[in-house]
């Protein structure tokens, strides 16, 4: 009798034991279900805007891909500013900037290639910077000419 009464305590413990484990794995469950559903939605989202930012880059246009259709140069973005990271090499200021370093020489950062023509950088001094509009021209020779068109000076406050 003792025994028959023991086992239905150790039967009913272990249901009692196994329905809240089993809710509580059930609740981890659907939270981690609407939490992977706020993530996607966010990798969505990061994905929609990454194809906007690439909408103006030479990766992406076809068109200007293929004014270089002749050029056998497989990641040619990167060739353009690598050359134009070069222009960096020269003691002092870049060549390329119209300011004087006020902290130190200026050279360029950041390069977008946009087109088959155009180019915005970013330049800096480490106190000072501003942004660079750039007109270039690969040559037969692989050579490339940069021409400043515009540019501009971050004020500091």
């Amino acid at each position: 009798m003792f025994l028959f009464f023991f086992s239905v305590l150790f039967i009913l413990f272990q249901y009692v034991n196994s329905k809240k484990y089993f809710d509580a794995e059930t609740k981890k469950m659907e939270d981690m279900k609407e939490q992977l559903k706020v993530l996607d939605d966010s990798i969505q989202q990061l994905t929609l805007n990454n194809f906007k930012l690439q909408y103006f880059s030479l990766e992406n246009n076809d068109d200007a891909l293929t004014y270089f259709d002749a050029v056998n140069i497989d990641d040619l973005p990167r060739y353009i500013a690598d050359k134009l990271l070069e222009t960096n090499e020269i003691k002092g200021d870049n060549p390329l900037v119209p300011y004087a370093g006020m902290n130190g020489s200026i050279k360029i950062n950041k390069i977008k290639v946009l087109n088959h023509k155009w180019i915005i950088a970013d330049f800096s001094d480490g106190k000072y910077w501003g942004e660079l509009f750039i007109k270039y021209e690969l040559k037969e020779d692989l050579g490339v000419d940069f021409t400043l068109i515009d540019h501009l000076l971050y004020t500091s406050y």
